[in-house]
């Protein structure tokens, strides 16, 4: 078990990392930022890029019952309307009476050190500060977390709409436009990867809660039997949490959570977690449990959307199933995953300090590098050349791409840049290399070296990289 200052002490050195090495910068720095947005750099794109590539192909490539879309982020209102979202898309929320800032009312850890913040204050606030408990805060209020926006060029005529507060109804009602123009046929999913926006009243944990930031969902439709959704239900889960573990998260920093009855959506018939013990909580660390963090939902949504969306609609949003001659609205099992978060933990999960080094021990499928190139001397032409040849070689056809290339300082402190930046694989161009074509490779992961042909060195990386 961790204490609140070490706790505290890992995500500082995460949030510099990150920057230093330009996985995520804080968003509009220079003009003092936006609280909730964040600016992914050259590595931390790559790493989002690689997360949901990852996702694409054991989603949709590697199955032949899901298919993709890409939905419009606006949507015409109305949809927001039949989802629910315009009347129950809301938080509790509650505002300090001494400095008028708002909390989530649920968020009951960063109330409790709000108001011991106040209390240390005493002498500063005077009469004031003889509100306490309670009387600090104001009645809950339900605070809806659509981002609204206007379109059109006139003025007093343009039309409000919202931006997606999630990527799910964009599938829903597409679902028979889908029908219609494949030949899928239930069970079968739709699955998406796409931005969505909330006006959180508390964002914070670094990219945890933010306004703006991407899921990466599948929406699968089942026929409308308990049996049969339970069964579906039940797989989904696990797949999922496969899905992580097969990626590289330690085991013991993963559980499932259900839902309680007064918890879960209004939609949902049942609703599970894929939960992170993270190094961040209001009170520190994991201390009863209160670190464990959601960043992925498996919910049973029943026919709650389509339903819904035939009767604002007007459309019959029905599935014919040829083999029972019935029409029936399908159950939908849903998974829903944040990138962001899912980018989150995995660099906590892989944020190592040996003794002279810290380490990103991402897996290699979703390191932003996957093989640096030094020549051993910058200043020998010789090596440089050969060094830019192998490199070249790497990036044909994007065999391997992205590549690194690091040519600064001395040898030491390039394996040190990479070790942080999560490359597994540094090859080295040595003089022994202008002799024998011969190149040195290095292992992140143990900083053990070998020797091998530069005519190998693909196949040798593609092979660790399967």
């Amino acid at each position: 078990m961790t204490n609140q200052s070490e706790n505290s002490d890992l995500m500082s050195k995460i949030f510099a990392l990150a920057k230093r090495r330009g996985f995520i910068y804080p968003g509009s720095e220079i003009y003092g930022g936006l609280a909730g947005t964040w600016d992914y750099g050259p590595l931390g794109v790559e790493l989002k890029n690689n997360i949901k590539r990852e996702f694409w192909k054991s989603m949709v490539y590697a199955r032949d019952d899901v298919v993709g879309i890409d939905a419009a982020i606006l949507m015409n209102p109305k949809a927001w309307e039949a989802s629910g979202h315009v009347k129950a898309f809301t938080d509790p929320l509650i505002e300090c009476k001494i400095c008028h800032q708002r909390y989530r009312a649920d968020h009951t850890e960063e109330i409790e050190v709000h108001e011991a913040g106040h209390t240390s204050e005493v002498s500063s606030i005077g009469s004031k500060a003889h509100l306490g408990g309670e009387q600090m805060w104001t009645e809950p209020k339900q605070f809806n977390l659509l981002v609204e926006a206007k379109l059109g060029v006139v003025e007093d005529a343009r039309q409000k709409v919202y931006l997606r507060g999630e990527i799910t109804q964009g599938v829903h009602v597409n679902f028979k436009n889908v029908l219609d123009s494949t030949r899928v046929a239930i069970p079968f999913g739709i699955a998406q990867i796409g931005k969505a926006f909330r006006n959180e009243i508390t964002p914070g944990n670094f990219t945890f809660r933010s306004r703006e930031f991407e899921q990466m969902e599948l929406q699968f439709y089942v026929k409308p039997e308990g049996k049969e959704s339970k069964k579906w239900y039940e797989y989904w889960k696990e797949e999922r949490m496969k899905w992580y573990l097969s990626l590289g998260m330690t085991k013991k920093n993963l559980r499932f959570r259900r839902h309680e009855e007064g918890e879960r959506a209004h939609y949902a018939k049942d609703a599970w977690d894929i939960e992170y013990d993270s190094p961040f909580s209001a009170k520190g660390g994991s201390v009863s449990g209160r670190g464990w963090k959601e960043f992925e939902g498996i919910h049973n949504r029943g026919d709650w959307d389509l339903s819904q969306h035939q009767k604002h609609s007007g459309e019959d949003m029905s599935y014919f199933d040829a083999w029972s001659n019935k029409h029936y609205l399908p159950y939908i099992i849903e998974t829903s995953g944040g990138v962001d978060r899912a980018a989150l933990f995995f660099l906590i999960d892989a944020y190592r300090e040996e003794k002279d080094r810290v380490i990103l021990k991402l897996h290699p499928k979703l390191a932003p590098y996957k093989v640096a190139v030094f020549p051993l001397l910058a200043n020998k032409s010789d090596l440089v050349k050969k060094a830019r040849q192998i490199y070249s070689q790497l990036t044909i056809n994007h065999l391997l791409q992205p590549v690194a290339w690091d040519d600064r300082g001395n040898i030491g402190k390039r394996y040190l840049a990479q070790d942080e930046a999560g490359t597994p694989y540094c090859i080295t161009i040595d003089f022994d290399t202008l002799k024998n074509d011969s190149v040195t490779i290095r292992d992140r992961d143990t900083t053990k070296q070998k020797r091998i042909k530069t005519s190998k060195i693909a196949e040798e990386i593609s092979s660790k990289l399967s």
